[in-house]
């Protein structure tokens, strides 16, 4: 860091300058950041995958059910599949949601 001054005066100045040129970058700051969310919230969101597991809790998570990627009941713990590993999945008693029926969908019925 340069040498500061030792008088008050001179002091002053800069920590007044300093506060000046912090609350310009804050100003900035804010401005680029709230130019950032406005882009982020015009976005398009990605289109869901066409296939999720819903996964259980607890170890080894199992598989709970399967769904339709844009399920309206689909729950947080859901990752994609690809529709042969949906109908894998529904054969080995994975069950299938009953709103969306991926069963039916994918042409597995019991």
């Amino acid at each position: 860091m340069s040498e500061l001054p030792p008088d008050v005066i001179r002091l002053r100045t800069i920590v007044a300058y300093l506060r000046y040129e912090l609350r310009r970058a804050e100003g900035a700051l804010a401005a680029a950041e709230e130019q950032e969310a406005a882009a982020a919230r015009l976005r398009p969101l990605p289109d869901p995958p066409a296939w999720v597991v819903e996964q259980g809790i607890g170890a080894g998570r199992p598989p709970v059910s399967i769904r339709a990627g844009d399920c309206w009941d689909r729950g947080k713990r859901c990752r994609p599949l690809t529709a042969p590993e949906a109908r894998r999945a529904l054969s080995d008693g994975v069950r299938a949601c009953t709103h969306c029926r991926p069963d039916t969908a994918l042409g597995v019925l019991d």
